[in-house]
């Protein structure tokens, strides 16, 4: 009998900070609604993709809902997808609290969703960075699979644009940004996503969605290593 190899990425196993607890959870979205401008984050999203009321929407790496709620008085049906059980947990109460019934909660991740038929959008925030390159990639192909043609695909991560002469002195001076503005925690928390997650370079991202047969429609790189990109499904591209 041919031996089978365990190869495949698993995205159950944590990398970065854990937050295990619905406790955890509730005090990182507080966190997050006072070191970013949620809802205008939300709009310009909803902008972006253009979506209609009869259209579907995937959200991979949801979080706690924030945005999936949003979503989901914009379109027909939306599909919040995250590999944190806890998390969904938060996100559905939270549904729920506000009244939102055309949300499906899924435990999946990039590698290991299934989408059945055609998404019209696809949104993905601080999420792919959990990736190495290689799965990135992949993940990034699974995407463009899961679009109609012509389906718009919004990428918000963590992605290092800096020069490599200036990185020390910019990672150094927005950490001490961070923890003067938003905490000790988020200081904290970026420093260990610096050390152990796997964001990548702008030009390296750029080719993984171009590769993956991707449109970028633009692409705009921040002050604080948060990149944007609007991606369009197109014709598959052939290479070598």
């Amino acid at each position: 009998m041919e031996k089978e190899y365990s190869w495949k990425y698993d995205e159950a196993v944590q990398t970065g900070t854990d937050y295990e607890s619905i406790e955890e959870v509730e005090k990182y979205d507080e966190r997050m609604s006072r070191l970013r401008d949620v809802k205008k984050e939300i709009d310009e999203i909803l902008e972006e993709i253009k979506l209609s009321p009869g259209q579907n929407l995937v959200e991979i790496g949801c979080g706690t809902g924030e945005f999936a709620i949003a979503a989901s008085e914009r379109c027909s049906t939306v599909t919040a997808v995250d590999v944190s059980e806890v998390m969904l947990k938060f996100a559905a109460r939270k549904a729920d609290e506000r009244g939102c019934k055309n949300i499906n909660f899924v435990k999946a991740g990039f590698l290991d969703y299934d989408h059945q038929g055609e998404a019209d959008a696809v949104v993905s925030q601080i999420a792919l960075h959990h990736l190495p390159d290689f799965w990135k990639l992949i993940a990034l192909k699974r995407i463009y699979d899961m679009l109609k043609m012509g389906g718009r695909f919004f990428l918000r991560d963590l992605v290092f644009s800096v020069p490599l002469e200036k990185y020390e002195q910019k990672i150094n001076g927005l950490l001490k940004f961070t923890g003067e503005n938003a905490g000790e925690e988020n200081a904290e928390n970026f420093a260990r996503h610096i050390k152990q997650e796997f964001s990548t370079y702008d030009w390296i991202m750029e080719e993984m969605l171009y590769r993956a047969g991707f449109y970028i429609e633009s692409a705009d790189y921040g002050e604080s290593f948060i990149a944007t990109y609007v991606c369009v499904k197109t014709a598959p591209l052939k290479f070598d």
